[in-house]
């Protein structure tokens, strides 16, 4: 269930000395400005990746080890949220993903689905579409062994002493996946089947765009994806907003580090410009 949680906005989104193509191309941002008597950063993951095209830089590290507070999108580090996980993505009694799919066409996707998993859909019959998603999502990462940048973050903060916090509860990031029409979650689900070999090669363009640091055009990339384009509002648009407020009340009195998707960095509703009409200075750190 781990895995469950770690590829929670992987449905949304190798050495360390990648390329930067632009002036503001990178994944560590400095934020300073209004007062703020220290500076706070922004980091952006993804949220499995592949041991190879792994790559933490020291002064990401620095940064996140010297921050007072750190923040990634949920508190991962609450010893009660596997549990809440289980029970949130339960569909609503007497509800199974085989009647929201109907026979036919649940035994067509389960056949594609056993060949790709290796197990019957049948397994998650109780549970919302999104179980799946991130089933399938994970074996679009065509490789033995990942890793996770929220993970990695979770074990330095345990080495340190430090109390992970969330931008958002579980209940509300679950929430966001329970707005999206099931029809529209059943026909994503069938496009992730019926074109997974596709998948699996957009998974490695989007890969490649993140180790370029450049947050517009990842912006661009995973909002021009067909998962993204119905549901943009609820996923990014909403979601940013919402964060901006708790990060300005804890950046005035300490200094933070925010590490959250990638895909919401960029663009005029991602985070950077998000602060910047706030007022805040929000920089480069050049990896």
């Amino acid at each position: 269930m781990k895995k469950q949680i770690i590829l929670l906005a992987a449905v949304l989104m190798s050495s360390i000395g990648f390329a930067q193509t632009k002036t503001e191309s990178s994944l560590l941002w400095e934020i300073t400005g209004n007062n703020l008597k220290t500076p706070s950063y922004l980091f952006g993951t993804v949220h499995i990746i592949c041991k190879e095209d792994f790559f933490m830089p020291a002064v990401v590290q620095e940064k996140f080890t010297n921050a007072e507070q750190v923040f990634l999108e949920l508190d991962m580090d609450d010893p009660a949220m596997m549990m809440k996980m289980i029970t949130l993505l339960q569909l609503p009694k007497g509800q199974t993903i085989k009647q929201l799919f109907g026979d036919s066409a649940f035994a067509a996707f389960d056949k594609k689905y056993q060949k790709i998993t290796g197990m019957s859909a049948l397994m998650f019959n109780t549970f919302k579409p999104f179980m799946l998603m991130t089933m399938l999502s994970e074996k679009s990462l065509n490789c033995k062994t990942r890793e996770s940048y929220e993970q990695t973050f979770i074990a330095i903060a345990a080495k340190n002493g430090k109390d992970i916090k969330g931008l958002e509860t579980l209940e509300d990031q679950v929430a966001v996946f329970d707005s999206i029409p099931d029809s529209v979650e059943v026909a994503n689900l069938q496009n992730m089947i019926d074109n997974f070999d596709k998948n699996i090669e957009e998974f490695k363009k989007l890969i490649t765009v993140y180790k370029s640091q450049d947050v517009e055009a990842l912006y661009s990339f995973t909002n021009n994806s067909p998962e993204l384009m119905d549901a943009e509002n609820e996923l990014l648009v909403k979601r940013n907003s919402k964060w901006i407020p708790l990060m300005q009340k804890n950046m005035e009195s300490k200094s933070c580090f925010f590490a959250v998707g990638a895909a919401h960095l960029g663009g005029d509703i991602g985070v950077i410009n998000l602060l910047r009409k706030q007022g805040y200075t929000v920089k480069p750190v050049k990896l």
